[in-house]
Protein backbone atom coordinates (compact mmCIF):
# COMPACT_ATOMS: atom_id res chain seq x y z
CA UNK A 1 0.00 0.00 0.00
CA UNK A 2 1.06 3.60 -0.60
CA UNK A 3 3.06 5.24 2.17
CA UNK A 4 3.92 8.89 2.56
CA UNK A 5 5.77 10.33 5.51
CA UNK A 6 4.64 8.50 8.61
CA UNK A 7 1.32 7.42 7.08
CA UNK A 8 0.74 3.79 6.11
CA UNK A 9 -2.84 2.75 5.41
CA UNK A 10 -2.07 -0.91 6.06
CA UNK A 11 -1.09 -0.29 9.67
CA UNK A 12 -3.43 2.67 10.27
CA UNK A 13 -6.73 0.99 9.32
CA UNK A 14 -8.36 -1.65 11.50
CA UNK A 15 -7.19 -5.16 10.52
CA UNK A 16 -10.74 -6.53 10.25
CA UNK A 17 -11.65 -3.75 7.81
CA UNK A 18 -8.58 -4.33 5.64
CA UNK A 19 -9.65 -7.93 5.04
CA UNK A 20 -13.35 -7.09 4.60
CA UNK A 21 -14.77 -8.49 1.38
CA UNK A 22 -16.37 -5.74 -0.73
CA UNK A 23 -20.13 -5.58 -0.21
CA UNK A 24 -21.90 -6.78 -3.34
CA UNK A 25 -25.59 -6.09 -3.86
CA UNK A 26 -28.13 -7.15 -6.44
CA UNK A 27 -27.60 -4.15 -8.73
CA UNK A 28 -23.84 -4.73 -9.00
CA UNK A 29 -24.29 -7.50 -11.57
CA UNK A 30 -27.31 -6.44 -13.61
CA UNK A 31 -28.67 -2.90 -13.77
CA UNK A 32 -32.22 -1.66 -14.04
CA UNK A 33 -31.95 -0.36 -17.60
CA UNK A 34 -35.71 -0.23 -18.16
CA UNK A 35 -35.80 -3.49 -20.12
CA UNK A 36 -34.59 -6.10 -17.61
CA UNK A 37 -37.07 -8.00 -15.47
CA UNK A 38 -35.56 -7.87 -11.99
CA UNK A 39 -36.55 -10.89 -9.94
CA UNK A 40 -33.38 -11.01 -7.86
CA UNK A 41 -33.71 -8.61 -4.91
CA UNK A 42 -37.18 -9.47 -3.53
CA UNK A 43 -38.50 -6.00 -4.32
CA UNK A 44 -42.23 -5.41 -4.81
CA UNK A 45 -42.79 -5.58 -8.56
CA UNK A 46 -46.22 -3.95 -8.27
CA UNK A 47 -44.69 -0.72 -7.01
CA UNK A 48 -45.05 1.34 -3.84
CA UNK A 49 -47.98 0.83 -1.50
CA UNK A 50 -49.24 4.34 -2.16
CA UNK A 51 -52.40 5.48 -3.94
CA UNK A 52 -50.99 7.14 -7.03
CA UNK A 53 -52.32 8.89 -10.12
CA UNK A 54 -51.20 7.41 -13.47
CA UNK A 55 -48.51 10.10 -13.65
CA UNK A 56 -47.05 8.88 -10.34
CA UNK A 57 -48.29 11.75 -8.19
CA UNK A 58 -49.99 11.01 -4.89
CA UNK A 59 -53.75 11.26 -4.62
CA UNK A 60 -55.35 13.39 -1.91
CA UNK A 61 -58.42 11.16 -1.46
CA UNK A 62 -57.94 7.52 -0.65
CA UNK A 63 -59.54 4.76 -2.75
CA UNK A 64 -61.94 3.78 0.04
CA UNK A 65 -63.41 7.27 -0.08
CA UNK A 66 -62.46 8.13 3.47
CA UNK A 67 -60.11 10.98 2.62
CA UNK A 68 -58.41 9.84 5.80
CA UNK A 69 -55.11 11.64 5.40
CA UNK A 70 -53.40 14.69 4.18
CA UNK A 71 -51.49 14.35 0.96
CA UNK A 72 -47.85 13.72 1.87
CA UNK A 73 -45.63 16.40 0.44
CA UNK A 74 -41.99 17.13 1.06
CA UNK A 75 -41.57 20.73 2.19
CA UNK A 76 -38.76 21.70 -0.16
CA UNK A 77 -38.34 25.06 1.57
CA UNK A 78 -37.91 23.24 4.85
CA UNK A 79 -35.05 21.03 3.68
CA UNK A 80 -32.58 23.48 5.18
CA UNK A 81 -33.78 22.25 8.58
CA UNK A 82 -32.87 18.95 10.19
CA UNK A 83 -35.65 16.34 10.38
CA UNK A 84 -37.55 15.30 13.48
CA UNK A 85 -35.08 13.25 15.58
CA UNK A 86 -37.83 11.33 17.40
CA UNK A 87 -40.37 10.42 14.68
CA UNK A 88 -43.21 9.97 17.20
CA UNK A 89 -46.05 10.08 14.63
CA UNK A 90 -44.33 7.49 12.46
CA UNK A 91 -43.69 5.24 15.46
CA UNK A 92 -47.33 5.54 16.56
CA UNK A 93 -48.51 4.35 13.16
CA UNK A 94 -46.08 1.42 13.17
CA UNK A 95 -47.40 0.41 16.59
CA UNK A 96 -51.01 0.67 15.45
CA UNK A 97 -50.23 -1.61 12.50
CA UNK A 98 -48.67 -4.30 14.71
CA UNK A 99 -51.02 -4.11 17.72
CA UNK A 100 -53.07 -7.08 16.55
CA UNK A 101 -53.50 -8.57 20.06
CA UNK A 102 -52.82 -11.99 18.58
CA UNK A 103 -49.95 -12.74 20.97
CA UNK A 104 -50.63 -10.40 23.89
CA UNK A 105 -53.27 -8.06 25.26
CA UNK A 106 -50.62 -5.37 25.76
CA UNK A 107 -50.04 -2.52 23.34
CA UNK A 108 -46.87 -1.43 21.59
CA UNK A 109 -46.12 2.27 22.14
CA UNK A 110 -43.64 4.67 20.52
CA UNK A 111 -41.16 4.00 23.33
CA UNK A 112 -41.00 0.39 22.03
CA UNK A 113 -39.71 1.48 18.61
CA UNK A 114 -36.41 2.36 16.94
CA UNK A 115 -36.54 3.57 13.31
CA UNK A 116 -33.59 3.80 10.98
CA UNK A 117 -32.16 3.39 7.50
CA UNK A 118 -33.68 0.05 6.56
CA UNK A 119 -33.33 -3.01 8.78
CA UNK A 120 -29.59 -2.83 8.18
CA UNK A 121 -29.19 0.11 10.58
CA UNK A 122 -30.96 -1.87 13.30
CA UNK A 123 -28.72 -4.90 12.64
CA UNK A 124 -25.63 -2.73 13.07
CA UNK A 125 -27.01 -0.75 16.03
CA UNK A 126 -27.76 -3.93 17.96
CA UNK A 127 -24.20 -5.17 17.42
CA UNK A 128 -22.74 -1.88 18.64
CA UNK A 129 -25.10 -1.85 21.59
CA UNK A 130 -24.56 -5.35 22.94
CA UNK A 131 -21.29 -6.77 21.59
CA UNK A 132 -17.75 -5.83 22.62
CA UNK A 133 -15.49 -5.86 19.51
CA UNK A 134 -12.89 -8.59 19.51
CA UNK A 135 -14.56 -10.40 22.41
CA UNK A 136 -18.28 -11.09 22.01
CA UNK A 137 -20.05 -13.18 19.38
CA UNK A 138 -23.38 -13.55 17.66
CA UNK A 139 -25.15 -16.73 16.62
CA UNK A 140 -26.67 -17.09 13.15
CA UNK A 141 -28.62 -19.91 11.53
CA UNK A 142 -27.50 -20.50 7.95
CA UNK A 143 -28.64 -20.33 5.28
CA UNK A 144 -29.66 -16.80 6.17
CA UNK A 145 -29.47 -13.11 5.26
CA UNK A 146 -25.89 -12.09 4.52
CA UNK A 147 -25.91 -8.69 6.23
CA UNK A 148 -25.65 -10.25 9.69
CA UNK A 149 -22.18 -11.52 8.78
CA UNK A 150 -21.17 -8.32 6.97
CA UNK A 151 -22.11 -6.14 9.95
CA UNK A 152 -20.46 -8.53 12.40
CA UNK A 153 -17.18 -8.38 10.47
CA UNK A 154 -17.31 -4.58 10.32
CA UNK A 155 -17.78 -4.50 14.10
CA UNK A 156 -15.10 -7.17 14.73
CA UNK A 157 -17.65 -9.60 16.14
CA UNK A 158 -17.16 -13.35 15.70
CA UNK A 159 -19.98 -15.55 14.42
CA UNK A 160 -21.09 -18.92 15.77
CA UNK A 161 -23.30 -20.89 13.40
CA UNK A 162 -26.06 -23.35 14.23
CA UNK A 163 -27.59 -24.31 10.87
CA UNK A 164 -31.26 -24.56 10.13
CA UNK A 165 -32.50 -28.12 9.75
CA UNK A 166 -31.89 -28.74 6.03
CA UNK A 167 -33.80 -32.04 6.29
CA UNK A 168 -36.88 -30.42 7.81
CA UNK A 169 -37.81 -27.48 5.57
CA UNK A 170 -35.09 -25.27 7.09
CA UNK A 171 -36.75 -25.08 10.48
CA UNK A 172 -34.93 -23.82 13.57
CA UNK A 173 -33.03 -26.23 15.83
CA UNK A 174 -33.73 -24.72 19.28
CA UNK A 175 -32.12 -27.54 21.26
CA UNK A 176 -28.84 -27.12 19.40
CA UNK A 177 -29.02 -23.35 19.76
CA UNK A 178 -29.66 -23.53 23.49
CA UNK A 179 -26.81 -26.01 23.98
CA UNK A 180 -24.47 -23.66 22.13
CA UNK A 181 -25.60 -20.68 24.21
CA UNK A 182 -25.04 -22.64 27.40
CA UNK A 183 -21.52 -23.53 26.33
CA UNK A 184 -20.43 -20.01 25.30
CA UNK A 185 -21.44 -16.99 27.41
CA UNK A 186 -19.70 -14.61 24.99
CA UNK A 187 -22.58 -15.08 22.52
CA UNK A 188 -24.70 -11.97 23.06
CA UNK A 189 -27.30 -12.24 20.29
CA UNK A 190 -29.11 -14.80 18.17
CA UNK A 191 -30.22 -13.56 14.73
CA UNK A 192 -33.22 -15.45 13.35
CA UNK A 193 -34.77 -14.61 9.97
CA UNK A 194 -38.50 -15.42 9.79
CA UNK A 195 -39.66 -15.89 7.10
CA UNK A 196 -36.15 -16.93 6.18
CA UNK A 197 -34.04 -15.55 3.36
CA UNK A 198 -33.39 -17.52 1.15
CA UNK A 199 -35.55 -20.27 2.67
CA UNK A 200 -39.01 -18.67 2.92
CA UNK A 201 -39.64 -20.69 6.09
CA UNK A 202 -41.76 -19.15 8.84
CA UNK A 203 -40.13 -20.05 12.16
CA UNK A 204 -42.56 -21.38 14.74
CA UNK A 205 -43.42 -19.25 17.75
CA UNK A 206 -42.81 -22.20 20.07
CA UNK A 207 -39.23 -22.66 18.80
CA UNK A 208 -38.48 -18.99 19.38
CA UNK A 209 -40.00 -19.17 22.85
CA UNK A 210 -37.72 -22.05 23.78
CA UNK A 211 -34.70 -19.83 23.16
CA UNK A 212 -36.25 -16.87 24.96
CA UNK A 213 -36.83 -19.10 27.98
CA UNK A 214 -33.17 -20.18 28.27
CA UNK A 215 -32.55 -20.19 32.01
CA UNK A 216 -28.92 -19.00 32.11
CA UNK A 217 -28.10 -17.22 28.84
CA UNK A 218 -27.88 -13.44 29.12
CA UNK A 219 -28.53 -12.19 25.60
CA UNK A 220 -30.96 -10.92 22.97
CA UNK A 221 -33.01 -12.86 20.42
CA UNK A 222 -33.30 -10.78 17.23
CA UNK A 223 -36.16 -11.80 14.93
CA UNK A 224 -35.89 -10.38 11.41
CA UNK A 225 -39.41 -10.13 9.95
CA UNK A 226 -38.59 -8.36 6.68
CA UNK A 227 -41.01 -10.62 4.76
CA UNK A 228 -43.66 -11.08 7.43
CA UNK A 229 -46.46 -9.36 5.49
CA UNK A 230 -46.41 -12.18 2.92
CA UNK A 231 -47.25 -14.63 5.72
CA UNK A 232 -50.71 -15.29 7.21
CA UNK A 233 -52.34 -12.51 9.22
CA UNK A 234 -51.21 -12.51 12.83
CA UNK A 235 -47.85 -14.11 12.07
CA UNK A 236 -45.80 -11.12 13.21
CA UNK A 237 -44.42 -11.36 16.74
CA UNK A 238 -43.67 -7.62 16.96
CA UNK A 239 -46.16 -7.06 19.79
CA UNK A 240 -44.61 -9.96 21.73
CA UNK A 241 -41.71 -7.70 22.75
CA UNK A 242 -44.09 -6.35 25.41
CA UNK A 243 -43.88 -9.80 27.05
CA UNK A 244 -40.20 -10.61 26.48
CA UNK A 245 -37.53 -8.04 27.41
CA UNK A 246 -34.89 -10.13 25.58
CA UNK A 247 -36.73 -10.09 22.22
CA UNK A 248 -36.17 -7.60 19.38
CA UNK A 249 -38.26 -7.78 16.19
CA UNK A 250 -37.00 -6.01 13.06
CA UNK A 251 -39.18 -5.02 10.10
CA UNK A 252 -38.88 -2.94 6.93
CA UNK A 253 -41.01 -1.05 4.43
CA UNK A 254 -38.84 -2.33 1.56
CA UNK A 255 -40.76 -5.53 0.78
CA UNK A 256 -44.57 -5.74 1.04
CA UNK A 257 -44.86 -1.94 1.21
CA UNK A 258 -42.84 -1.53 -1.99
CA UNK A 259 -40.75 1.31 -0.56
CA UNK A 260 -37.19 -0.02 -0.86
CA UNK A 261 -36.11 3.35 -2.23
CA UNK A 262 -36.86 5.31 0.95
CA UNK A 263 -34.82 2.96 3.20
CA UNK A 264 -37.02 2.82 6.30
CA UNK A 265 -36.75 0.03 8.84
CA UNK A 266 -37.91 -0.44 12.41
CA UNK A 267 -36.99 -2.46 15.47
CA UNK A 268 -39.60 -3.25 18.13
CA UNK A 269 -38.21 -3.92 21.60
CA UNK A 270 -38.78 -3.33 25.28
CA UNK A 271 -38.62 0.38 26.20
CA UNK A 272 -35.23 -0.20 27.84
CA UNK A 273 -33.67 -1.85 24.77
CA UNK A 274 -35.32 0.57 22.34
CA UNK A 275 -34.06 3.42 24.52
CA UNK A 276 -30.48 2.19 24.19
CA UNK A 277 -30.80 1.96 20.41
CA UNK A 278 -32.27 5.45 20.21
CA UNK A 279 -29.53 6.82 22.45
CA UNK A 280 -26.71 5.55 20.23
CA UNK A 281 -28.18 6.42 16.82
CA UNK A 282 -27.19 9.50 14.85
CA UNK A 283 -29.53 12.33 15.89
CA UNK A 284 -31.18 12.80 12.48
CA UNK A 285 -30.96 9.34 10.95
CA UNK A 286 -34.35 9.39 9.17
CA UNK A 287 -34.71 12.10 6.54
CA UNK A 288 -37.78 14.32 6.21
CA UNK A 289 -38.79 12.87 2.79
CA UNK A 290 -38.47 9.32 4.13
CA UNK A 291 -40.52 10.16 7.21
CA UNK A 292 -43.29 11.80 5.17
CA UNK A 293 -43.60 8.89 2.74
CA UNK A 294 -43.37 6.21 5.44
CA UNK A 295 -46.05 7.93 7.53
CA UNK A 296 -48.28 8.20 4.45
CA UNK A 297 -47.80 4.50 3.64
CA UNK A 298 -49.17 3.57 7.08
CA UNK A 299 -52.42 5.47 6.63
CA UNK A 300 -55.55 3.37 5.94
CA UNK A 301 -56.02 4.26 2.26
CA UNK A 302 -52.44 3.46 1.36
CA UNK A 303 -52.47 0.30 3.48
CA UNK A 304 -55.36 -0.81 1.27
CA UNK A 305 -53.13 -0.34 -1.80
CA UNK A 306 -50.33 -2.34 -0.15
CA UNK A 307 -52.71 -5.17 0.68
CA UNK A 308 -54.09 -5.19 -2.85
CA UNK A 309 -50.58 -5.43 -4.28
CA UNK A 310 -49.76 -8.16 -1.79
CA UNK A 311 -52.79 -10.18 -2.90
CA UNK A 312 -51.56 -10.00 -6.49
CA UNK A 313 -48.11 -11.21 -5.43
CA UNK A 314 -49.60 -14.15 -3.52
CA UNK A 315 -51.66 -15.03 -6.60
CA UNK A 316 -48.54 -15.03 -8.78
CA UNK A 317 -46.63 -17.00 -6.15
CA UNK A 318 -49.28 -19.73 -6.40
CA UNK A 319 -49.04 -19.60 -10.20
CA UNK A 320 -45.28 -20.19 -10.02
CA UNK A 321 -45.78 -23.07 -7.57
CA UNK A 322 -48.10 -24.73 -10.10
CA UNK A 323 -46.33 -23.92 -13.38
CA UNK A 324 -42.61 -24.23 -12.64
CA UNK A 325 -42.72 -27.97 -11.72
CA UNK A 326 -44.18 -28.66 -15.19
CA UNK A 327 -40.74 -27.88 -16.65
CA UNK A 328 -38.81 -31.20 -16.78
CA UNK A 329 -35.58 -29.84 -15.31
CA UNK A 330 -37.17 -27.91 -12.45
CA UNK A 331 -36.84 -29.84 -9.20
CA UNK A 332 -38.30 -29.33 -5.75
CA UNK A 333 -39.21 -26.11 -4.00
CA UNK A 334 -37.15 -25.98 -0.82
CA UNK A 335 -38.10 -24.32 2.47
CA UNK A 336 -41.42 -22.53 2.85
CA UNK A 337 -43.71 -20.35 0.79
CA UNK A 338 -44.21 -17.47 3.20
CA UNK A 339 -42.31 -14.77 1.30
CA UNK A 340 -42.40 -12.96 -2.04
CA UNK A 341 -39.85 -15.39 -3.50
CA UNK A 342 -39.36 -19.10 -4.05
CA UNK A 343 -36.25 -21.26 -3.65
CA UNK A 344 -36.21 -23.89 -6.40
CA UNK A 345 -33.84 -26.62 -7.56
CA UNK A 346 -32.47 -26.78 -11.10
CA UNK A 347 -31.65 -30.31 -12.27
CA UNK A 348 -28.83 -31.63 -14.45
CA UNK A 349 -31.37 -33.57 -16.53
CA UNK A 350 -35.11 -34.17 -16.60
CA UNK A 351 -36.84 -35.46 -13.49
CA UNK A 352 -38.07 -38.60 -15.24
CA UNK A 353 -34.48 -39.36 -16.26
CA UNK A 354 -33.17 -39.22 -12.70
CA UNK A 355 -32.16 -35.56 -12.69
CA UNK A 356 -30.35 -34.26 -9.61
CA UNK A 357 -29.85 -30.69 -8.30
CA UNK A 358 -26.85 -29.16 -10.04
CA UNK A 359 -25.01 -25.92 -9.31
CA UNK A 360 -23.57 -25.98 -12.81
CA UNK A 361 -27.06 -26.20 -14.35
CA UNK A 362 -28.45 -23.56 -11.99
CA UNK A 363 -25.58 -21.21 -12.83
CA UNK A 364 -26.04 -21.80 -16.55
CA UNK A 365 -29.77 -21.04 -16.33
CA UNK A 366 -29.06 -17.96 -14.19
CA UNK A 367 -26.61 -16.64 -16.79
CA UNK A 368 -28.76 -17.53 -19.79
CA UNK A 369 -31.78 -15.77 -18.30
CA UNK A 370 -29.84 -12.62 -17.41
CA UNK A 371 -27.50 -12.31 -20.36
CA UNK A 372 -29.72 -13.35 -23.25
CA UNK A 373 -33.28 -12.91 -21.99
CA UNK A 374 -33.08 -9.90 -19.67
CA UNK A 375 -34.59 -11.81 -16.73
CA UNK A 376 -32.50 -11.55 -13.57
CA UNK A 377 -32.90 -14.04 -10.72
CA UNK A 378 -30.51 -14.96 -7.89
CA UNK A 379 -28.13 -17.94 -7.70
CA UNK A 380 -28.04 -19.46 -4.22
CA UNK A 381 -26.40 -22.82 -4.85
CA UNK A 382 -23.48 -22.26 -2.49
CA UNK A 383 -25.69 -21.77 0.55
CA UNK A 384 -26.01 -24.63 3.03
CA UNK A 385 -28.61 -27.13 1.85
CA UNK A 386 -29.30 -25.19 -1.37
CA UNK A 387 -27.39 -27.24 -3.97
CA UNK A 388 -28.57 -26.30 -7.46
CA UNK A 389 -30.94 -23.60 -6.24
CA UNK A 390 -32.13 -20.34 -7.69
CA UNK A 391 -34.09 -17.86 -5.59
CA UNK A 392 -36.75 -16.22 -7.74
CA UNK A 393 -38.69 -13.14 -6.66
CA UNK A 394 -42.40 -13.22 -7.46
CA UNK A 395 -43.09 -10.59 -10.14
CA UNK A 396 -46.16 -9.16 -11.82
CA UNK A 397 -48.42 -11.34 -13.95
CA UNK A 398 -46.59 -10.26 -17.12
CA UNK A 399 -43.17 -10.77 -15.53
CA UNK A 400 -44.03 -14.24 -14.28
CA UNK A 401 -45.43 -15.09 -17.70
CA UNK A 402 -42.21 -14.05 -19.38
CA UNK A 403 -40.08 -15.86 -16.77
CA UNK A 404 -41.94 -19.10 -17.39
CA UNK A 405 -41.75 -18.72 -21.17
CA UNK A 406 -38.02 -17.96 -21.13
CA UNK A 407 -37.22 -20.90 -18.85
CA UNK A 408 -39.22 -23.27 -21.05
CA UNK A 409 -37.51 -21.88 -24.15
CA UNK A 410 -34.00 -22.18 -22.72
CA UNK A 411 -34.51 -25.80 -21.74
CA UNK A 412 -36.28 -26.83 -24.94
CA UNK A 413 -33.52 -25.31 -27.10
CA UNK A 414 -30.71 -26.79 -24.98
CA UNK A 415 -29.39 -23.24 -24.50
CA UNK A 416 -28.55 -24.08 -20.90
CA UNK A 417 -26.18 -26.80 -22.10
CA UNK A 418 -24.53 -24.32 -24.45
CA UNK A 419 -23.86 -22.04 -21.45
CA UNK A 420 -22.48 -24.98 -19.48
CA UNK A 421 -20.03 -25.70 -22.25
CA UNK A 422 -18.50 -22.22 -22.30
CA UNK A 423 -16.05 -22.18 -19.42
CA UNK A 424 -12.39 -22.35 -18.65
CA UNK A 425 -12.54 -25.44 -16.46
CA UNK A 426 -13.67 -26.32 -12.97
CA UNK A 427 -11.90 -23.38 -11.32
CA UNK A 428 -13.70 -20.90 -13.57
CA UNK A 429 -17.04 -22.52 -12.79
CA UNK A 430 -16.32 -22.50 -9.06
CA UNK A 431 -15.32 -18.83 -9.16
CA UNK A 432 -18.47 -17.87 -11.08
CA UNK A 433 -20.65 -19.69 -8.58
CA UNK A 434 -18.92 -18.11 -5.59
CA UNK A 435 -19.25 -14.61 -7.05
CA UNK A 436 -22.91 -15.06 -7.98
CA UNK A 437 -23.71 -16.53 -4.57
CA UNK A 438 -21.84 -13.72 -2.77
CA UNK A 439 -24.44 -11.06 -3.54
CA UNK A 440 -26.17 -9.87 -0.35
CA UNK A 441 -29.83 -9.58 -1.27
Amino acid sequence: MVQKGGFCLETCARPNILVLEPYRCARDDYKDDGTNILLDANENAYGPGLDLHPDGSLKTTMPNGTGDSKRPEVDLRGLNRYPDPHQIELKQKLCKLRNTHTHTAKDLRPENVFVGVGSDEAIDALLRCFCTPGHDKILTCPPTYGMYAVSAQVNDIAIVKVPLDVHNAFNLQPEAINATLSADPTIKMVYICSPGNPTGTLISKSDIQRILEHSTWNGIVVLDEAYIDFSPDGASLAEWVTEWPNLVVMQTLSKAFGLAGIRLGAAFASPDVAGLLNNLKAPYNVSSPTSELATAALQPGNLAVMRSNRAKILEQRQRMLIELPKVPRIGRFLGGTYSNFLLVEILDKAKDHGGRPSNESAMALYEALAETKGVVVRFRGKELGCEGCLRITVGTSDEVGRLLAEIRGIFSSNEIDDHRGVDGGQMTEEKKEQEANGVVA
